[in-house]
C-alpha cells in the first residue's frame, strides 16, 4: 500500500470517527425537543394513538408538524383531545394542544402546548443548504406501539427539487397537481429513509442540530410520485424557510 493510499484511508478514519462522535452529541442535544403528536381518548380503550413527530420551537411552549399529521376529525362524544406526548418510554406524559396556525400549501402546522416549556430548537437562517450536506432526523417511525422511544435517522442532502414532476399522460394530472403546477416550490429529496411516523420530524444540520427542514413523508411524496404505480420510498422535507414565514406571520419568535 502506498503512502497516500494510506494517508487518505487514515484521514477517512479518523473523519468518520469525528461525525459519528459528532452526531452523537448532536442527536443528544435534539432529543429533549422530540415530542409526539396524536389523539387522547380518556374514554377509549386505546387512550393514546400516535400520528407522527413534532418538535419545539420559540419559548418552548410552541411545536411544529405537518399539517396532514393533525388533520384528523375529533370525536367530541368521547372527549378526544389534540395532544402532544413528551418524555421517554413508558413514562411518557400527556400535554393538551391547541391548533395555533397552519400552512397548507406547505403541510405545516404549529401548536401550542400547555403548561412547563420545553426545550426549544434553533432554526437555520439560510434559505436552503447545499446538496451532499450531512443531515439527520429524529422521530417516531413505528409510533408508540411499546412507548415514546425516538430514532434517529442519517443521510445526505441527495437533491433540491420542485414539488411537480413531468407526466406521460394528462390522465395522470390530478386536481391537487394542478393547484400546484400554477407555483411550485423546491422541496429537499433525501438519501435517507423515513417512514409516515416521522411526517414533522425535525431534519437538522449534523454538526450544529440548527432545523434546515421538516420531513414529510406524505403530503410532497403524493405530490411527486403521483405517476408512480409503486412508490419509490424516497423521503422528501420542507425547508425550514417556509416555516420561518408561517412563524413571522403568526407574530411567533423563532
Amino acid at each position: 500500500m502506498n503512502r497516500l493510499l494510506q494517508s487518505l484511508l487514515v484521514f477517512g478514519l479518523i473523519y468518520s470517527s469525528f461525525s459519528h462522535a459528532n452526531l452523537i452529541d448532536t442527536v443528544s442535544l435534539v432529543k429533549p425537543s422530540v415530542v409526539g403528536i396524536g389523539i387522547y381518548t380518556p374514554t377509549g380503550r386505546q387512550k393514546n394513538q400516535l400520528y407522527g413527530t413534532g418538535f419545539v420551537v420559540g419559548d418552548g411552549t410552541y411545536i411544529v408538524t405537518n399539517n396532514h399529521v393533525i388533520d384528523k376529525e375529533l370525536d367530541e362524544n368521547l372527549l378526544q383531545k389534540l395532544v402532544v406526548f413528551i418524555g421517554k418510554g413508558q413514562a411518557a406524559k400527556v400535554r393538551l394542544a391547541k391548533l395555533i396556525a397552519i400552512d397548507e400549501e406547505h403541510d405545516l402546522a404549529i401548536l401550542k402546548i400547555e403548561g412547563q416549556a420545553l426545550p426549544a430548537l434553533a432554526l437555520a437562517k439560510s434559505d436552503f443548504i447545499k446538496d451532499g450536506s450531512s443531515i439527520a432526523f429524529t422521530g417516531f417511525p413505528i409510533g408508540a406501539v411499546l412507548g415514546l422511544y425516538p430514532v434517529t435517522h442519517q443521510g445526505i442532502i441527495a437533491a433540491v427539487t420542485p414539488t411537480i414532476i413531468p407526466v406521460d399522460d394528462s390522465r395522470q394530472i390530478s386536481i391537487a397537481m394542478l393547484k400546484r403546477l400554477r407555483d411550485p416550490y423546491l422541496v429537499y429529496q433525501l438519501d435517507a429513509t423515513a417512514y409516515p411516523g416521522n411526517s414533522g420530524s425535525a431534519m437538522y444540520d449534523v454538526k450544529t442540530g440548527e432545523v434546515v427542514g421538516i420531513i414529510n413523508k406524505v403530503f410532497v411524496q403524493q405530490s411527486k410520485e403521483t405517476v408512480i404505480s409503486a412508490p419509490s420510498g424516497i423521503t422528501y422535507a420542507i425547508p425550514v424557510k417556509y416555516l420561518h414565514k408561517l412563524l413571522k406571520k403568526h407574530n411567533i419568535k423563532s
